[in-house]
C-alpha cells in the first residue's frame, strides 16, 4: 500500500509537471552549502505553483539529489507538510522523536508541519541518491531551513 501510493504520487507529481499551467513560476536549483566536511543535497524544484482552492499554499515538487556519502544538515520545512518518495539509492532519514529509518528506491515518507529533520543521508559511498519531495506550504516561505550552526 505504502510503495503503491508513493507510486500514485510520484506520478502525479510528473504529471502535473508535464501538464503545467500558464500560472506556473519559474524555480531554479538550490545547492545547500556544505559545511561538515561531507558532500551534501542538491534540490532542484520541478514546479512551484499556488494552489488555486487553499488561498495562501502553494505546491512545490522537487527533486533532491545527494552524491555518495552525502548528508543533509539538521533543517525544519517551516510549516510545509512533506511527501519524498525515494527515486534512486538508498537514504537514512530521522525526525526528532523518531527512530532512524532507511528507505530504498520505492518506498516514501511523510513530514508533518513543523517536523525537525535531524538526520538525511545517503548511505552508499559509491552511488547517488535521489527523492522526489513535494511540499504544500505557506507562500513565500523558504521550503528548508536550517539549524542554527552552534
Amino acid at each position: 500500500m505504502r510503495i503503491a501510493g508513493g507510486a500514485l504520487i510520484a506520478g502525479t507529481a510528473a504529471a502535473v509537471v508535464g501538464c503545467s499551467a500558464a500560472t506556473e513560476h519559474p524555480v531554479t536549483p538550490v545547492t545547500a552549502v556544505v559545511t561538515s566536511g561531507h558532500p551534501s543535497e542538491t534540490l532542484t524544484p520541478l514546479i512551484q505553483q499556488a494552489l488555486p482552492n487553499v488561498h495562501g499554499k502553494t505546491f512545490t515538487a522537487a527533486t533532491v539529489t545527494f552524491p555518495p556519502g552525502a548528508r543533509a544538515a539538521p533543517h525544519r520545512h517551516g510549516n510545509a507538510f512533506v511527501y519524498a518518495y525515494v527515486l534512486e539509492g538508498t537514504v537514512r532519514s530521522r525526525l526528532e522523536g523518531q527512530p532512524m529509518r532507511t528507505y530504498h528506491q520505492g518506498e516514501n515518507w511523510v513530514e508533518q508541519p513543523g517536523a525537525h529533520h535531524v538526520a538525511t543521508e545517503n548511505v552508499s559511498n559509491t552511488k547517488p541518491a535521489k527523492l522526489l519531495v513535494v511540499f504544500v506550504s505557506t507562500t513565500g516561505e523558504k521550503l528548508k531551513i536550517d539549524d542554527p550552526h552552534k
